[in-house]
Formats: structure tokens, sequence, C-alpha cells
């Protein structure tokens, strides 16, 4: 039996479409040759989820979209699902419709805890994950509302700015006179010094002029002094050796016994005199010793002031 070329020609496109279909529906995802349970997840929004996309678990394919489907009376989408059957989904199981960076949305499921399987064509938990996207628009949000509130302040500190703007202008024009002021009093401060540094000066090179003329002065006074002083003492001696020559001399011709001073030496009264007088001798040379500046002195002392220094003396005594 001979097969005709236009049978052979049918046969070809047939095998052929039906590989091209199997081809492109295996790189849709879809397995005819493993067996998978269908499942269904309702959600408000999709979110451009689209058919055959894939369905994981625990981050594995194990499964994909098979069919959306819209209620619009509803106001709901119908979302059926193609899980491998080796899958043990239970009443906890959850739908997650979830997407990566690139915006390819996806199913994620969540098992949970099994204790009552579901039986295909039954309908999964749903949820929808936060995106990227949501998690911006929330943590912009404060952002938002502080950059506002910092822009109205900015706002405010500028509006205040342009108020006072001549007000710091004053200012600033009055910084620029104030260097040339602090240079002028520093330079009157500097010549004030510089004067009364020279002052100084003079005035301590005119003392040691001054004292240097007095040095000789001085030197002359201290000399007369103790010339004075010598030719007083000096002066003093002698005439105490006089006095006592003559009283030696005296007291010769008294010792004699032929004359009238001889005689009254034997009497009483000649003697208390003259013991009185030595006594009063005895106590000018003692008077001389203790106080000699009274005999000293370039002018001397009054009666009434070596008056008051006895009787000071005494009382001391």
């Amino acid at each position: 039996m001979t097969i005709s070329k236009e049978v052979r020609v049918g046969l070809f496109m047939v095998v052929s479409l039906v590989l091209l279909y199997l081809g492109f529906n295996f790189l849709k995802g879809i397995d005819f040759f493993s067996s998978r349970k269908k499942y269904y997840a309702i959600y408000d929004n999709v979110d451009q989820l689209m058919p055959s996309n894939q369905v994981y678990l625990s981050g594995v394919s194990v499964g994909r979209v098979s069919k959306i489907q819209i209620q619009q009376a509803k106001r709901r989408v119908v979302v059926e699902l193609e899980i491998d059957s080796y899958v043990m989904l239970g009443d906890s199981s959850e739908a997650i419709l979830n997407g990566d960076f690139l915006g390819t949305k996806f199913i994620q499921l969540s098992v949970g805890r099994v204790t009552e399987p579901l039986k295909p064509k039954d309908t999964l938990h749903s949820s929808v994950a936060k995106g990227i996207t949501a998690f911006l628009e929330e943590s912009a949000a404060p952002v938002a509302d502080n950059l506002q509130s910092t822009l109205r302040k900015l706002n405010t500190i500028l509006d205040n700015l342009a108020r006072n703007s001549q007000k710091i202008d004053g200012i600033f024009d009055d910084f620029k006179e104030t260097p040339g002021k602090i240079n002028s009093t520093v330079d009157n401060a500097n010549r004030t010094i510089t004067g009364l540094s020279d002052s100084i000066k003079y005035l301590t090179a005119n003392v040691n002029r001054t004292l240097r003329h007095l040095d000789p002065t001085l030197q002359n006074f201290k000399t007369i002094s103790d010339s004075l002083k010598s030719v007083e003492v000096n002066e003093t001696l002698t005439k105490i050796k006089q006095t006592l020559a003559k009283l030696n001399e005296t007291l010769g011709q008294f010792s004699k016994g032929d004359n009238t001073v001889s005689k009254l030496m034997t009497e009483d009264s000649l003697y208390v005199n003259l013991n009185k007088m030595l006594l009063s001798i005895d106590s000018l040379a003692k008077h001389f010793n203790s106080n000699p500046k009274h005999f000293m002195a370039p002018l001397g002392k009054s009666q009434k002031k070596i008056q008051r220094d006895l009787d000071k003396q005494r009382k001391e005594d």
C-alpha cells in the first residue's frame, strides 16, 4: 500500500503542529507528563499576574498559574493554580501574591500546619505580600513629612533673613569699620606706652644723677659730725684734766698745815663740804659716762630736758 504525497504532507503538518503546541506549552511551564492538581485563590487585585507565572514553595517551583478569571460583579479575580500532586496542602495553607525586583509576579505558597488536607479544586487562603514599592512608600512618608517641615522652616528663615537684610548689611558695615578703629586704638596705645617708657627712663636717669651728686654731700655731713663729736669729747676731757690738776695743787697746799685752809680741813664742816663736792664730781663723772649726749651734742640740751632724762633714769633704776 503506497501513501500518497498529500497524505504524507498532511501527517507531517499534524505532527509538526502537535510538537509545536507541546513545545510552546512546555516553555510556558506546562508539563503534560506530570500529574498536577488544580487549586484556586481569590484576590482583589493580582497586580499584573500572568498565566504561566510560577508557583513556589520554599523557593522551589512546584507549579504554575494556569488561568486567571476576573469576576467583575463580585469585584474579585479568581486565579487557577496547577500544583504538583506530591505537594500536600491543608486548610491553613496560603497563596501569597509576590514579585521580584524586575516586576515579575509569582505565587508563594505557605503550607502551614496541615490538619485537614485540601482536595483538588479547593480554594486556598490568599494574601498579597508587600513589595519594595510599598516599603518605599511607607518609609518615604515620614521622610516626606520631615522634608516638608524642614522646607517650611527654611522658608521662614529665608523670610526673616530677607526682612533683616538691611540690618545685616549695617552690621557688616560696622564690622568693616571695626578693624580700622582697633588699629587706631592700638597705635595710640603704643604711642602712649612709648612716651610713658621714655618718661620713666628720663626720671630714673635724673634720680640716679641726683643720688650721685648727694653722695659727696652725705660723706661731708658724716665727716663733720664725727669731727664735732671728737672736738667736743677732747675739749671736755682737757677741761676735766685741768680741773683735776688744779684740785691736786689745792690739796697739796692744804696738806702743808700752815695756812687757814689746812686748819679748816680739820673741821667737820669743811670735810662734809669737800665730801659733797667729791660726790658731786663723782656723780658728774657717772652722768658723763651714762649720758655723754648731754655734753657732746652739737647744740647741747636744756636743763629741763636733762632733768627729765635723769628722772626717767631714776625711775628705771
